[in-house]
């Protein structure tokens, strides 16, 4: 299995409404290591490396649940792995 990263950028109501506790939540569902944390412009930040298809499924996941709705754009950026994560975190 070849390990991809995913960048992505949440753009909403995104702080502030338990987004990157949810999200964390739905990442140890899956074999995806990385974080998310909150940004100074009011978005949310996702750094997540697994294979692809385990990082659209949970992007879909997270597009999908009660999070969608709070969501008004994603900035996706894909590139390959730097394997710097062991587990996925929420940052601060």
């Amino acid at each position: 299995m070849k390990k991809v990263r995913l960048t992505a950028v949440f753009h909403g109501t995104v702080q502030g409404v338990g987004f990157r506790y949810s999200t964390q939540r739905l990442a140890v569902r899956r074999p995806v290591d990385g974080f998310v944390e909150n940004e100074d412009t009011g978005t949310v930040l996702l750094v997540a490396e697994g294979a692809e298809t385990e990082l659209k499924a949970f992007l879909d996941t997270i597009k999908t649940s009660r999070l969608g709705r709070l969501i008004k754009r994603v900035e996706e950026s894909w590139g390959p792995a730097t394997n710097d994560y062991k587990s996925f975190d929420i940052r601060y």
